[in-house]
């Protein structure tokens, strides 16, 4: 099994892996993304997460197949792994939706207890480690629904053991502002530094960071952007491939708690254990890429609700 950093996820104990596995891949042929799996590949991919020692998994209802299958095939291994799913998001079956955007969320008391029975039951556990609050909702509308005060309740229920939220812009700063999400999820990468000056202001309230997306746009790194200066890491990379690098380089930031990084490739899982086993980068080499990146194209935002 593969040994990697432990970080806290919550400031009331949750301990997390660096590196977390993103279970979107697992949304299966029905979709209304479809995404086509072999058969068995679900099973062995899951059962690859946990043994590559990787013990955060994070899923949703809006993911399609991926709480049954993630129930189906490593329910028996629940003690080996936090898992966190999502809330506010439509109960029914909607292969029909729209591909390009959100789904309609409904954060109302009804559908949020709802979606958590469903998931509990898809999921074969008696508890989910983390809710988090689905597509970042502005504060008008977490307050209009009670949407904290539900999910206090389930928290006292024993169904949830914390409370976090799936933020960006531009309700990120009032959400944070509030003070009472113990988690943020969060895009960020080296090649969207957008958000990185948050994740300083994300910590100070207590709460543990969960970056999605930090490999994703890895196909950016290896083109010049029309508008962008020319952008060269392979120097930096120390035997790690791009997305490897990548990968570090958002472990380094100390803020994060864990990156998610989704794949439905085995094989992938693995790579990106490797990967996050040498942990982040060297301070002169973390040094280097920021300033390569700021040159490229690739800065960092200032914090100003103005200017989001």
């Amino acid at each position: 099994m593969t040994r990697y950093e432990e970080r806290f996820l919550t400031s009331s104990g949750l301990l997390s892996t660096v590196l977390g596995f993103g279970a979107m891949e697992l949304r299966g042929a029905s979709h209304r993304v479809p995404r086509l799996l072999d058969e068995g590949v679900a099973e062995l991919l899951l059962n690859t997460v946990l043994d590559e020692g990787i013990g955060f998994i994070d899923t949703s209802i809006d993911y399609g197949e991926s709480e049954g299958l993630i129930g189906r095939y490593i329910g028996h291994r629940r003690s080996e792994y936090l898992l966190a799913s999502k809330v506010g998001c439509p109960l029914d079956h909607q292969p029909d939706a729209p591909s390009n955007g959100p789904l309609v969320h409904d954060y109302s008391p009804t559908n949020i207890r709802a979606g958590i029975e469903q998931s509990l039951s898809r999921l074969r556990t008696d508890y989910v480690d983390l809710v988090q609050v689905h597509i970042g909702p502005s504060v008008a509308v977490l307050q209009r629904d009670d949407v904290l005060g539900t999910l206090e309740r389930a928290r006292e229920e024993g169904k949830v053991r914390a409370i976090g939220i799936s933020s960006t812009l531009p309700n990120l700063l009032d959400h944070i502002d509030l003070g009472v999400f113990e988690t943020f999820q969060v895009p960020y990468s080296a090649l969207d530094r957008s958000l990185e000056n948050c994740l300083p202001l994300i910590n100070s309230t207590g709460a543990g960071v969960i970056v999605r997306g930090g490999t994703a746009r890895a196909p950016l790194a290896k083109q010049t952007p029309d508008s962008r200066a020319d952008l060269r890491l392979d120097d930096l990379f120390d035997g790690d491939d791009l997305q490897g690098f990548l990968l570090r380089f958002v472990m380094t930031r100390a803020e994060v708690s864990t990156v998610i990084v989704g794949t439905a490739s085995p094989e992938h899982v693995r790579e990106n254990a490797k990967a996050a086993a040498r942990g982040g980068l060297a301070g002169d080499v973390y040094a280097e890429a920021q300033r390569r990146l700021d040159i490229a194209g690739f800065p960092t935002s200032p914090l100003s609700k103005q200017t989001f």
